[in-house]
């Protein structure tokens, strides 16, 4: 695995930087590591599955909650299930209006540390608002409290990434795109074992290679001060975690945006400036595609950003109109693989970006109120 994906050495001397590079080789690593974990993986979810009102919520805080927004829509339509995306931070504070003893309910929980306080609490929340619930925990820390309570649980799966992927970085990249993968292979082992997913790591590697240092970023260097991600179903999931990692990495010195194509003519076209970088992820449907690509085509007419960009796996005369990256040859992708490719040049970008502005980007929280694992955090006991 490190020979067919060689992580260069950080020419940034970050942690971010070197977390990005190694994300082909861990997920190939995690999805190895599943594979003879695979027997006792269907002994725990085949029974739950058979249950025809079985509710499946894929949680988790910030970035790991975004997971759930990128991966549940292509869940829900592959397994048949009902599959749907609930941060823990909604789930602590009105479990009322989420939990339900109506159905038995599984609880996929992704988190990084697996120390902040609304993961363990939504566990026992969930636990005490459902009968029958069951958990399966994601989570890159096995000293952490959310993988140590699995672990300790009879109603429980505990599944723990490579040790690399708990990130020292304060944003989250390795971490999030290798709990995906390792989602994805756990529910949908044909479609996303190690021999299919390997054609996606193999095109994210041929991205970040292209990408040289990191320190100039493929979407330009010009004195942005706003930058809008764009994508449909899942894919606004990755626009949503993109523009997050702008935000993290500068501290806010660059305003991040997110929405679908769709939605953003509804108002938030109205933030549109001189001063904007607008990206557009264009989704592999066909369907799909055709709305993606009349809001390019608009935005371009409307010549209010300064520049607009379109992302997409296979080439097009609207998307070759204008700057454009096209990823690199292979096989057709579905949106879900995509999501990791654009995933790549959006962390290169942000981590481009902090040290544009002048921020160190591992920790680029200078006030100190924002923090790796989040503090503060107060949880208050149920009352009915």
């Amino acid at each position: 695995m490190p020979e067919r994906y060689p992580s260069a050495a950080p020419t940034t001397g970050t942690w971010t930087e070197e977390e990005i590079r190694q994300q082909p080789a861990s997920w190939m690593r995690s999805l190895s590591n599943i594979a003879p974990q695979r027997s006792d993986i269907d002994g725990f979810l085949t029974p739950l599955l058979r249950q025809d009102d079985l509710r499946i919520v894929l949680t988790g805080a910030g970035t790991s909650a975004f997971i759930g927004d990128i991966i549940a829509p292509w869940l829900a339509r592959h397994t048949g299930k009902n599959v749907s995306a609930i941060p823990t931070t909604d789930l602590v504070t009105n479990p009322m209006d989420y939990l339900s003893a109506a159905h038995p309910l599984l609880l996929v929980s992704f988190a990084r540390s697996g120390n902040s306080p609304e993961s363990v609490a939504a566990v026992e929340l969930a636990n005490r608002f459902v009968p029958q619930c069951y958990h399966l925990s994601i989570t890159c820390n096995e000293a952490g409290s959310l993988y140590l309570n699995a672990v300790n649980a009879d109603n429980a799966f505990a599944l723990l990434m490579p040790a690399e992927t708990h990130d020292r970085g304060f944003a989250m990249t390795s971490s999030i795109t290798t709990m995906m993968a390792s989602c994805l292979t756990v529910f949908a082992p044909d479609t996303f074992g190690c021999d299919m997913f390997r054609d996606v790591a193999d095109r994210c590697q041929a991205i970040l290679t292209s990408l040289g240092d990191f320190r100039e970023s493929a979407f330009g260097d010009e004195p942005w001060r706003r930058i809008v991600y764009l994508g449909s179903g899942g894919l606004q999931g990755v626009a949503r975690e993109s523009a997050l990692k702008v935000l993290e990495l500068t501290a806010g010195r660059l305003a991040a945006f997110y929405d679908s194509p769709t939605g953003f003519r509804h108002g938030p076209k109205s933030l549109v400036d001189g001063e904007t970088l607008v990206v557009v992820f264009v989704s592999s449907h066909p369907y799909t595609r055709r709305y993606d690509l009349d809001l390019l085509a608009e935005l371009r007419r409307d010549r209010q950003a300064r520049r607009v960009i379109a992302i997409a796996a296979d080439g097009d005369p609207l998307i070759e109109a204008g700057p454009h990256i096209l990823l690199p040859p292979g096989r057709p992708l579905l949106d879900i693989e995509l999501a990791f490719c654009f995933l790549m040049y959006a962390q290169t970008f942000a981590l481009a970006q902090s040290i544009a502005v002048g921020n160190t980007p591992d920790t680029p929280s200078a006030s100190g109120t924002v923090n790796r694992v989040v503090q503060g955090v107060i949880i208050h006991p149920w009352q009915a």
